[in-house]
């Protein structure tokens, strides 16, 4: 491997952090790299072609009070594949937090676990004074990645293979201030984007998409009775959907100031149906739930399918044997919440829902196909958490269709990251789903290293045919995206 360190950064934290989303398998890195000819065991398939990129927390200050791990610097991960060679970048998300807070020397805005009141400045994020880390997604849209953070912020731009700054995309600046949530959504297909934004002030939530040459086209709002929490959204060929689940943060707590979330099991979830470009909005109701990520979704005749991941008790109560970090964090255990792989389907004649489980296994974190966004699809490659961690030991190939699934379980003490589905250089646009490779970041703690790990996605349970090293151990974090090579 020739790796080149780009810079160096110095922490503020304490240098004998015991947080457990700051330390373990996710330690932050201060380090930014380039390298080529890197290391790999097995060889990596002359047929993938294209860059996979990765979002991480990078926290360099301590916070005013608590850390969240979802609130940390956003670090950008990109490693390219060519013709059976690799080269890798990371870099922090140069937002106007990360550089004001630079220039401070420590921590100016109020974290997602604190009182928006010890804010020092004017932020952003759907409660406001909150730092936009721009930490959570990245997806490639009009030939940039883009970096967003899930409490709604600016879309960062930069180059997806060298990770070089691009600025911000400025039609931001006309959403009247409310920003774009993370977990926008490309239709390869079309080459366009649809996102949503959400706020503490009505209508409280909106929608909108830019079309394939990067330009703002359409917005609309989407109004609610009050104050949500959507995490993420789904398409099809010609709808948007939305939701408006029975989570949020307590009106009466918010008056003073205190972002509580609290679940209403009294209340449906609702799902709102948008056309594309604009129109009515249709809702449809639910049981219960909160759903924080979503797999796909699909036309049916007359009806809309809706794969995601249905919460069996998403506000599990403390347990007496819980410690302090156990009591904040337990909302990030998905056994504790109880994560399922869950369908919905909105019928559009009778304005009916139907809802069922389609596997009683503990996953999350979906990755398709994109090639069948917001299109019929089969496979689902999901990741499957440690008990008691926002950590993820395996993954699973869940065929939704033969209702099978096929798990990988990695080796103790390493843990694997959100994959993603690459289709095969030259295969065509209608081949097998499954016709390409899965791959994964992985953070080792035995050995304190990461590496990229490749797997033929059609036999995942053979293991991985390459794992490319990187040039240090990167933190777990959060989402990612597979950008083919042109």
């Amino acid at each position: 491997m020739k790796s080149t360190l780009q810079r160096h950064f110095e922490s503020g934290l304490p240098i004998d952090d015991d947080h457990p989303y700051r330390t373990g398998a996710w330690r932050p890195q201060v380090n930014e790299w380039d390298a080529t000819a890197l290391s790999i065991e097995g060889a990596i398939p002359s047929d993938l072609n294209g860059t996979y990129l990765r979002n991480t927390e990078n926290p360099l200050f301590e916070n005013k009070r608590m850390y969240h791990p979802f609130e940390g610097d956003g670090m950008l991960h990109s490693i390219t594949f060519e013709n059976g060679s690799s080269r890798y970048s990371n870099r922090f998300v140069r937002t106007d937090a990360f550089e004001a807070e630079q220039d401070a020397g420590r921590s100016l805005w109020a974290g997602i676990a604190e009182s928006p009141a010890l804010a020092e400045r004017p932020g952003w994020g759907a409660r406001g004074s909150m730092r936009d880390a721009a930490s959570t997604d990245v997806v490639v849209y009009a030939g940039s990645a883009l970096a967003s953070f899930y409490q709604c912020g600016e879309l960062y731009r930069l180059d997806p293979v060298t990770l070089e700054p691009q600025g911000i995309v400025p039609w931001v600046a006309d959403l009247d201030g409310w920003g774009v949530s993370a977990h926008t959504k490309i239709d390869e297909s079309t080459g366009e984007m649809m996102f949503f934004s959400y706020s503490t002030q009505a209508p409280y939530l909106k929608y909108g998409l830019a079309g394939p040459d990067g330009q703002l086209q359409h917005t609309q709002d989407v109004p609610l009775s009050g104050s949500r929490l959507p995490h993420d959204m789904a398409f099809t060929k010609d709808y948007a959907i939305l939701n408006d689940c029975p989570l949020f943060w307590e009106p009466e707590l918010m008056a003073r100031g205190i972002f509580a979330n609290v679940f209403h099991p009294e209340l449906p979830t609702r799902f709102a149906v948008v056309p594309r470009h604009g129109g009515a909005v249709r809702w449809f109701e639910a049981d219960p739930t909160f759903v924080l990520h979503w797999t796909n979704a699909y036309q049916d005749g007359d009806e809309i399918v809706l794969d995601g991941f249905h919460q069996g008790d998403p506000t599990p109560a403390a347990r007496v044997e819980d410690g302090r970090y156990d009591k904040i964090f337990r909302f990030l255990d998905l056994h504790r919440m109880q994560a399922r792989h869950h369908r919905w389907r909105f019928n559009l004649k009778t304005g009916r829902t139907s809802e069922e489980h389609l596997s009683e296994r503990i996953m999350e974190f979906p990755a398709i196909n994109q090639r069948h966004g917001g299109r019929y699809y089969r496979y689902a490659y999901n990741a499957v958490s440690k008990p008691g961690w926002f950590l993820f030991n395996g993954l699973v190939k869940h065929d939704v269709v033969a209702n099978t699934e096929e798990f990988v379980a990695l080796p103790e003490g390493v843990f694997c990251s959100e994959a993603v589905f690459a289709p095969r250089t030259g295969a065509a646009f209608d081949a097998p789903e499954d016709d390409g490779y899965l791959l994964t970041y992985t953070m080792d703690l035995n050995a304190d290293r990461s590496e990229c790990w490749v797997f033929a996605a059609q036999d995942l349970s053979s293991g991985p045919i390459a794992k490319v090293s990187l040039p240090e151990r990167i933190s777990s974090g959060t989402h990612a995206y597979w950008h083919g090579a042109t």
